[in-house]
């Protein structure tokens, strides 16, 4: 099975590319968001792959970074949706919207993707929720943030919004409706814990 590939991109046209790895073109399908942080087509890109090998047709889905695959691997453990379906899943939700979508039961978001109902956006929710992880999700999504930042300010950032988290939790409301709030916005190191609530509660 192809971990990935390295190579230059040859070809893109929508959700489709091409990177030619010495000589050889692999065909690969992308979610949209992946092509929006496509480089220019004749640059070096590395695309993570999960192979896809039906009695009928091998297809190679790919994308920038292995959370994308991480999820892409999850959301094709739900049962009535493939790859194809959760490429569409993808193109319209990042990894991050995605886990705190599901954290907060919020069903309506993930049923905006193309070919998925309310009813499978509720089963996703109900297969996965048991593999999202609350305390995970703020991990990724303040590396994410972050963006290379030290791990000190990483920790403190997931500090920061777990407090605002359990405090939205006293105030209230449900903890998947805070953890969503709260992951909403772009926590910085400066902020007081007063800010984050104001700006969790634009969500609430």
């Amino acid at each position: 099975m192809l971990a990935f590939v390295n190579g230059i991109l040859e070809y893109r046209d929508g959700n489709n590319i091409v990177v030619d790895c010495n000589g050889i073109g692999y065909n690969i399908m992308i979610p949209l968001s992946v092509a929006d942080r496509l480089p220019h087509i004749g640059s070096s890109v590395k695309i993570y792959t999960y192979m896809s090998v039906r009695e009928d047709a091998v297809k190679l889905f790919g994308f920038l970074d292995r959370d994308d695959l991480d999820m892409f691997r999850k959301l094709i453990t739900v049962n009535g949706i493939g790859p194809k379906g959760a490429l569409g899943i993808l193109s319209v939700m990042s990894p991050d919207d995605l886990r705190f979508a599901i954290l907060s039961d919020n069903a309506a978001a993930i049923a905006k993707a193309p070919g998925i109902g309310a009813k499978t956006a509720g089963k996703l929710i109900l297969e996965l929720k048991d593999k999202v992880d609350l305390d995970e999700a703020f991990t990724i999504k303040s590396e994410h943030y972050a963006n290379g930042a030290a791990g000190g300010q990483t920790d403190r950032i997931n500090i920061l919004k777990n407090e605002a988290v359990q405090a939205l939790v006293v105030l209230g409301y449900s903890q998947g409706d805070a953890a969503y709030a709260v992951g909403k916005i772009d926590v910085t190191e400066d902020m007081s814990d007063a800010q984050i609530l104001k700006e969790a509660l634009k969500y609430m």
